[in-house]
């Protein structure tokens, strides 16, 4: 199965202030988008990020062939247990997730 790196052009992530981390997937074209959009599911990034599904928020922005996640910190930026200050590491998971296959 690809991974979303696979498919994608970029896979970003960074702070949405210190309480939130935003995850973003630059998909390059209208297919990219189609695909990540249909395959890539709040349920997946929930399990990924060991957060309810519930605290995921999706902006599926077709315009831009970009799908984008927000979720919470597991831990306040800067505590001194932070180990990604400036939440750069967290799209590194997402980009090495294995899309699902298409339902029959």
């Amino acid at each position: 199965m690809p991974k979303v790196a696979d498919t994608v052009f970029k896979v970003r992530s960074k702070n949405a202030g210190p309480f939130w981390v935003t995850i973003d997937v630059f998909c390059g074209d209208e297919a990219a988008y189609a695909m990540i959009a249909d395959r890539l599911s709040n349920e997946d990034v929930a399990r990924l990020y060991q957060q309810p599904v519930e605290a995921i928020k999706r902006f599926d922005i077709a315009d831009l062939n970009v799908v984008k996640f927000s979720l919470p910190r597991p831990i306040v930026q800067g505590d001194r247990f932070d180990r990604d200050m400036h939440g750069a590491q967290w799209a590194v998971l997402l980009a090495e997730h294995e899309l699902a296959r298409n339902a029959p």
